[in-house]
């Protein structure tokens, strides 16, 4: 068993406030939940109108499976943005079961 853990950095130029930013957040999280079965939570930012961070993570029973899918949910990530948002820094782990328990 493996574990895809991935940190997801975005700009948000047309945010112009918190509220119109966790419209956004929550859209995307709601998409990319829905459709890739991962856990995806806004992790830093939070009292920043116009940056924000998602960790996102998944298990599989593969090393590739877990990089696919992040792969794929950054992918969502960047389209479902709404207001010209982009992902500025990402950073993406796998690791195993035995790494985890020793």
């Amino acid at each position: 068993m493996f574990v895809g853990i991935g940190r997801y950095e975005l700009f948000l130029p047309g945010s112009g406030s918190l509220k119109d930013k966790r419209q956004v957040l929550r859209s995307v999280s709601m998409h990319v939940r829905k459709k890739f079965n991962v856990s995806i939570a806004e992790v830093e930012y939070q009292n920043l109108w116009q940056r924000a961070a998602f960790g996102v993570s998944c298990v599989s029973e593969t090393a590739g499976g877990c990089r696919k899918v992040m792969q794929e949910v950054e992918k969502a990530i960047a389209r479902s943005a709404l207001d010209g948002a982009e992902i500025i820094d990402r950073s993406l782990e796998v690791l195993s079961l035995k790494d985890l328990t020793e």
